[in-house]
């Protein structure tokens, strides 16, 4: 009997707790949470057997972060740097041919070759001991030419990005080959000599371009690719060249041109003409006076 009431009591009680609101939710919840915990610990697991480095963003709509434009954007935000491993052991042997320096300057940067004036498209860089050195490359990009130039001394020419390149000239022992991509900083050759400048000895000849367009290095080195791409250098282009006509012509001019040494057979050769001219009119009075007596004296 005791039993049954005992039975009938818990029966009530069980009845009473779930009646309450408050329960269903509760075990709703409880329920969840567990069931999203097994599902969790079971994908940590590995117990899908999916490889979760298979998931890129690429994956995902709209996303592609993996394309080639981030590179060009961070390689935008290297700065130029001189093509030489420790910078404190080089030396600026001749400078840029610039349109706004001093005559003193743009006659320091004339090539002679040939018996010809060219101005200087880029800087030479050796070092302070004249020794060869490791030429590097002042930016990253991909090497579009790599070739042997006996007048120039060797070229290797580095794309990095639509119209802008740096070439290295006067250059030997080639680390690279086109089509390669190197990083800013990497070894791609060794200095070199060249037929165009003997006279600088072992050195490396640097130049940047735009559009085929050289600029001065000096005014871009620690400074980024992008400060290149938003700059207009075509009106710089034809100033420079129109003034490095005027220099070649007078560069020639100093070297053909007359000298007091030169002027000189001239003017004698003139005051020759004109002793002679006073000469033969001096005879030709004496003559007529000849004439004149012997006409006298026969009277």
């Amino acid at each position: 009997m005791r039993e049954e009431e005992k039975r009938s009591s818990q029966d009530k009680s069980k009845n009473s707790f779930f009646k309450k609101r408050w329960v269903y939710p509760t075990v709703y919840i409880a329920s969840a949470a567990i069931i999203l915990t097994g599902v969790l610990w079971y994908q940590n697991s590995g117990g899908n057997n999916v490889d979760q480095s298979e998931y890129k963003a690429t994956d995902m709509p709209g996303k592609k972060m993996n394309e080639q434009p981030a590179v060009e954007v961070n390689r935008a935000m290297e700065n130029f740097v001189m093509p030489v491993v420790n910078e404190d052991d080089a030396v600026v042997q001749m400078g840029f041919y610039d349109n706004d320096s001093d005559a003193a300057e743009q006659e320091a940067a004339l090539v002679f070759y040939n018996n010809t004036y060219h101005p200087n498209t880029g800087i030479n860089i050796a070092s302070k001991d004249g020794k060869e050195f490791d030429v590097i490359a002042s930016l990253s990009g991909t090497v579009t030419d790599v070739r042997k130039d006996e007048m120039l001394g060797n070229v290797i020419e580095i794309e990095h990005d639509k119209g802008i390149v740096t070439q290295y000239q006067s250059v030997k022992d080639f680390q690279v080959k086109v089509g390669d991509q190197v990083e800013q900083g990497q070894v791609i050759a060794k200095s070199g000599t060249s037929q165009i400048n003997e006279k600088a000895g072992n050195h490396v000849h640097f130049e940047i371009r735009k559009d085929n367009v050289p600029v001065n290095p000096h005014e871009y080195f620690n400074k980024p690719l992008s400060s290149l791409q938003e700059a207009n250098v075509t009106e710089e282009k034809a100033s420079s060249d129109a003034d490095a006509g005027k220099s070649e012509d007078a560069a020639e001019e100093d070297a053909e041109g007359t000298s007091p040494v030169e002027d000189k057979p001239a003017e004698d050769g003139s005051d020759k003409k004109d002793a002679d001219q006073d000469e033969d009119k001096d005879a030709g009075e004496d003559k007529d006076s000849s004439t004149d007596s012997e006409t006298s004296t026969n009277s």
